[in-house]
């Protein structure tokens, strides 16, 4: 995933900031709760492909 693409992103829903998780492929909201999935190294920004995070993550 290029990391400048990385510094712009933001959470669609929250506009709050994501973290790259590299090894589950996703980019993550803590503020919402929500996984969104990196497929082809291109980041699907949509709630309903975002992955809900459980209560240990």
């Amino acid at each position: 995933m290029d990391a400048r693409l990385l510094e712009i992103l933001v959470c669609p829903l929250c506009k709050g900031p994501l973290a790259h998780h590299k090894d589950k492929s996703e980019l993550v909201c803590k503020a919402c709760r929500l996984a969104f999935p990196i497929r082809d190294d291109i980041p699907v920004m949509l709630e309903d492909e975002a992955r809900k995070l459980g209560s240990e993550e």
